[in-house]
Parts: C-alpha cells; structure tokens; sequence
C-alpha cells in the first residue's frame, strides 16, 4: 500500500532552520511530482512548495522564496524541504503530497496521496 511519512518537525525560535523528510513507498516515486503543503486550524491547506518528478522544476509559495528550498533523491524515495529563516507565520502542520498526472482520451487525470503531517512551530 501507499505510504508517505513525514519527519522533521518540531520547535524553533525563529531565525532558526529545519530540514523536513518524507519517505514514500508503494507507489513509483519517480513518476510523481512531489509537493509540501502546510496548514493551520480552521484554514484551508496551502501550497508550499512543489518538484517535478525529474527535479527539473521547483516551486514555491512567495511566502516562502528565498528561505525554504524543495528537493528530492529519488534512489531514496524521499522528498525534502530544507526551511531556513524561519517566522512565527510558518507554524503548521505540514503534509507530503504525491501526485501523478495522466492524459487519456477523457481528459486529464490527476492521484494525490498525502502523509500525515508533521508539526512545526516557531516560536521564541
């Protein structure tokens, strides 16, 4: 069965770093985009970064540019996200995504598979 598994998470002050991971297994990573996606409660889920499934794209939130950084190593079947520079308004939880997009005669099809978050928060 499919599994995504986040890692990483916990306290920080801000200025601080994290390195978030995800381990993916189950389905054939290297044919899925990757993206993070964070949330807080009562919000709705938001796009924080995303990779292509070769690594020949990335992109980010622009609330995040230039502090957070998406990349993966598909020998290992892991997404990362290395967060630097980190502020109070980056508290979430957040949550690996996988998703595989396909084409047929009917149109475009898109397969989503989440984790199931990891807590980060920062805070002096």
């Amino acid at each position: 069965q499919v599994q995504l598994v986040e890692s990483g998470g916990g306290l920080v002050q801000p200025g601080g770093s994290l390195r978030l991971s995800c381990i993916a297994s189950g389905f054939t990573f290297n044919a899925y985009a990757m993206n993070w996606y964070r949330q807080v409660p009562g919000k709705e889920r938001e796009l924080v970064a995303g990779i292509t499934s070769s690594s020949s794209s990335t992109t980010y939130a622009d609330s995040v540019k230039g502090r957070f950084t998406v990349s993966r190593d598909n020998a290992k079947n892991t997404l990362y996200l290395q967060m630097n520079s980190l502020k109070p308004e980056d508290t979430a939880a957040y949550y690996c995504n996988a998703r595989g997009r396909r084409f047929t005669t009917k149109g475009l099809t898109s397969t989503d598979y989440w984790g199931q978050g990891t807590q980060v928060t920062v805070s002096s």
